[in-house]
């Protein structure tokens, strides 16, 4: 049986309508290379969203699997062809992107490619994309192009709707970033007022008890009860406020999902290059999922504001039985050993409680001028 490209009215509105369907960016990433690749029956397809630091964001790729994707190595860099697209905002098709004076080579797991068919992704004057697709399944003569100027219609009608649906997933992930903000907002002064008045009520009960003490035991060791009373409700207060400030991704998408979006945010927030990957792990329970996050914002907070580092790399691995978690910047560095000041003002102590808490070991490796790397490693994963 030999293979049939999809074709027609029907086939486009079908990919139109996948791509509509979806509102969390990597989803919608995935669909619109995945219908561009089936439209116009391609080996490979893959889509690039650029960041502000000669990288990419987000990198898709269709046509190639888990195991390849994770032989390849890093995300590409803005060079070559994809920086043509990028930067000059017009398509590319070409008979043979190995002969192009642009083309820089790939890695060594990189899948050969020949036949080329690219686009940008634009929102009005912004590229916000590059669309792209290689190895037309068609037969064609020894150096020629399979991709045509019909397929290069096609791909144009789809940039332009993918150029919506991604409009609309940034928009869609704006909106629950200000929801969550609001959220966090609300808790904390509620926070504040229900402890508030909890701790007031303690320090006029214990005044009470002290007045008492000496004419009245009886009614002092009363209102000492009631301390321990009041001390014990605002205690409750505060866990039920740490269960709702619970980040909310983290419930829903899980540990490596999470903090692959505050790592991209934060990329893009920040002049330093924040990358991150993540190898072999699997869910852990709730109570280290936090504490590996929580983790991994200070160390990140630290890295961003106080270190002057230009590259953050985040990684999540399994060693063993235990998931590992590392975050290396190259910044300015210090001595761990020298000051203990040092360690509370970067959050070292609050980071290592939270290790133990969780059954797990934190370590810490600097020097000055030689960048600092924080390792957590926990049982399980």
């Amino acid at each position: 049986m030999t293979h049939r490209p999809p074709s027609g009215l029907a086939a486009v509105s079908a990919a139109l309508l996948a791509m509509s369907r979806h509102l969390e960016m990597r989803d919608v990433l995935k669909t619109i290379v995945a219908s561009a690749r089936e439209l116009l029956d391609a080996e490979y397809a893959a889509l690039g969203v650029p960041d502000d630091h000669g990288g990419f964001a987000q990198f898709v790729v269709d046509g190639v699997s888990d195991e390849q994707w994770k032989a390849i190595g890093p995300l590409p860099r803005q060079h070559g062809i994809l920086a043509a697209m990028l930067h000059e905002a017009k398509p590319e098709r070409l008979a043979d992107v190995r002969k192009d004076p642009r083309f820089e080579g790939w890695p060594a797991a990189h899948p050969d490619m020949s036949d080329f068919l690219g686009l940008p992704i634009r929102d009005g004057d912004d590229i916000i994309g590059a669309l792209f697709l290689a190895n037309k399944r068609c037969p064609k003569p020894e150096g020629s192009c399979g991709f045509t100027a019909e397929d290069e219609e096609l791909l144009a009608i789809l940039a332009q709707h993918a150029a919506i649906a991604l409009t609309n997933a940034r928009l869609y992930e704006r909106s629950r970033e200000l929801t969550i903000a609001e959220e966090r907002s609300r808790l904390a002064h509620e926070l504040h007022d229900a402890v508030s008045q909890k701790l007031f009520s303690l320090r006029l009960t214990a005044q009470a008890a002290a007045a008492l003490v000496d004419r009245d035991p009886a009614r002092a060791k009363g209102e000492l009860q009631q301390v321990a009373a009041l001390a014990a409700e605002a205690v409750d207060e505060l866990r039920a406020a740490v269960v709702e400030l619970r980040p909310a991704g983290l419930d829903e998408d899980g540990l490596i999902a999470t903090l692959r979006t505050q790592i991209q945010v934060l990329d893009r927030a920040h002049t330093a290059r924040v990358t991150f990957a993540s190898v072999g792990v699997r869910a852990l329970p709730a109570a280290q999922e936090e504490a590996l996050l929580r983790v991994s914002q200070e160390a990140l907070h630290n890295a961003l504001r106080h270190s002057g580092a230009g590259h953050v790399d985040v990684t999540l691995t399994r060693r063993g039985g235990s998931t590992v978690l590392r975050i290396m910047d190259d910044g300015r560095g210090f001595e761990p050993a020298a000051t203990r000041r040092a360690g509370r003002h970067l959050g070292l102590v609050s980071m290592r409680d939270r290790a133990d808490g969780v059954g797990g070991t934190l370590t810490v490796e600097s020097a000055p001028g030689k960048g600092t790397t924080i390792e957590m490693e926990v049982p399980g994963g």
